[in-house]
């Protein structure tokens, strides 16, 4: 399993795709789980007080929102999927 990072995500993680191990049947949240784990300096952007996602961060999986297309962090993964995370985005 892969991750897309975009932004100051990609430069915190030392790379724009990441791979993570996860077990057969895992969740986007155990997929998370593993991407902060090999990269700790993502959790400081991603992840607010309460160890939440920030609220302006976008998580996709296969192109979709996973809050909003799927079950959010408990949608389960298949082999093949592709999981994207960006940063919140401002401007004017």
């Amino acid at each position: 399993m892969h991750w897309k990072l975009f932004a100051d995500l990609a430069e915190a993680a030392g790379d724009r795709e990441v791979p993570v191990a996860v077990e057969p049947g895992a969740t986007v949240g155990d997929a998370l789980d593993a991407l902060l784990s090999d990269h700790p300096a993502l959790a400081d952007r991603v992840l607010d007080a309460d160890d939440e996602l920030v609220e302006h961060v976008n998580l996709l999986h296969n192109g979709g929102d996973v809050f909003t297309d799927a079950d959010g962090l408990a949608t389960e993964l298949s082999e093949g999927d592709e999981l994207a995370l960006f940063p919140p985005v401002s401007g004017g």
